[in-house]
């Protein structure tokens, strides 16, 4: 079993920036997917970012140029760093992972979720 442990949501008045952060433990092998997700009220989740162990990289279509995916393999981390945030950026944020406990077992995991709140 892996968990992820999200953090760095809050509020935040459009224009600003945050940094959302999420940390795995557990029996971690290696993680080949990393990525974010968020779910308005009322829509249905949708990929913001991900990004592969090759430093591979996709990003949603409203957030490209503003929104910067990275990870710290060493420490099982991705982050996402979000500026010039708008009010349409608000939501819960998750944090997604695809592993391997060992060298042929595979899962996903999903982070608890962080509220980002833009006001404007």
């Amino acid at each position: 079993q892996v968990q992820l442990v999200e953090s760095g949501g809050g509020l935040v008045q459009a224009g600003g920036s945050l940094i959302l952060s999420c940390a795995a433990s557990g029996s971690i092998f290696m993680i080949p997917g990393m990525g974010w997700y968020r779910q308005g009220s009322g829509k249905e989740r949708e990929l913001v970012a991900s990004i592969n162990n090759g430093g591979g990289i996709n990003y949603g279509d409203s957030v490209k140029g503003r929104f910067t995916i990275s990870r710290d393999n060493a420490k099982n981390t991705v982050y996402l760093q979000m500026n010039d945030l708008k009010s349409e950026d608000t939501g819960v944020y998750y944090c997604h992972m695809y592993y391997y406990s060992d060298y042929r077992t595979h899962d996903e995991a999903w982070g608890q979720g962080t509220l980002v709140t833009v006001s404007s």
